[in-house]
């Protein structure tokens, strides 16, 4: 879940699917960017529609930036049987289970490569019981500090690097893809059908492009000598995905079109969850 922006004109709350790099948008709550006022209820308006879909045998994680984080975003979230993957501030305090007293965490988690994980309390008022992640790389200014209701061995913190897909899915709507930025709509109600045709369009575009990555090949050293140039200059054996999902998905219905081939439909083939 996130906000996207349309200049000084309008605002967007989002919450999509993320897939292969990139995001669907599933709902959304169209606003005016100059309206003041508390985006609590139109964020409740949008989980609601969720409670008694999505089957109970599904483990989703709901993933928000640390701006995001409210104790009714948390309950909510826990309301669709889903579960909380929310980045909170360092600057909190936590007691660990079976400890008193609370402790600052900017005091304890001060250098990179530090790892924790364990249930307790967090924040000294307004305390919630939850399960704390922190994950701090070499690198980075500062740890993921992550608020989550499943227990420390179900979770790992590197899950939330997929938060980010949703920004890859905002530009697929703007500058990479639709080129909503250029609209000229200031109506949220206009807006808020215009991004219908967005989601369905992006569903199309991924399932399209998602199935043709799923078949790439991976690249791999094994067959090559162990002094071979590629080696030397790519030590990564991980596939790097250098054309998104969205683009891919894009070109083959396009070059369908111009060869006047049967268009696509394509399929969502998942990936295993990041380790």
């Amino acid at each position: 879940m996130d906000a996207t922006s349309l200049g000084h004109v309008l605002v967007v709350l989002v919450i999509s699917v993320v897939y292969r790099g990139c995001a669907i948008p599933i709902a959304w709550h169209v606003l005016p960017a100059i309206e003041k006022g508390s985006w609590k209820k139109p964020w409740l308006e949008l989980f609601s529609h969720f409670q008694d879909v999505i089957p109970r045998d599904w483990v989703v994680i709901v993933m928000a930036d640390r701006g995001l984080y409210a104790r009714w975003l948390f309950e909510s979230i826990e309301k669709c049987n889903w579960h909380p993957f929310l980045r909170i501030n360092h600057g909190i305090f936590f007691r660990p289970k079976d400890e008193k007293e609370f402790k600052a965490l900017y005091v304890s988690f001060q250098q990179p490569g530090f790892a924790w994980s364990g249930t307790g309390t967090c924040f000294k008022t307004n305390s919630l019981e939850a399960t704390l992640l922190v994950r701090w790389e070499e690198g980075f200014e500062e740890p993921w500090l992550i608020l989550i209701n499943l227990h420390p061995t179900q979770a790992l913190p590197c899950w939330y690097g997929l938060r980010s897909w949703i920004e890859c899915g905002f530009k697929h709507i703007k500058s990479a893809g639709w080129h909503w930025q250029y609209t000229r709509m200031v109506d949220p109600e206009r807006a808020t059908r215009f991004w219908l045709a967005i989601a369905v369009a992006t569903l199309w575009v991924l399932s399209v492009g998602g199935e043709a990555d799923a078949n790439i090949y991976a690249s791999s050293f094994e067959a090559l000598p162990e002094n071979h140039i590629a080696r030397r200059r790519s030590p990564k054996t991980s596939y790097v995905r250098f054309l998104s999902c969205f683009h891919r998905g894009l070109m083959i219905i396009i070059t369908s079109l111009i060869a006047q081939r049967q268009l696509p439909l394509g399929r969502f083939v998942p990936e295993p969850w990041p380790t």
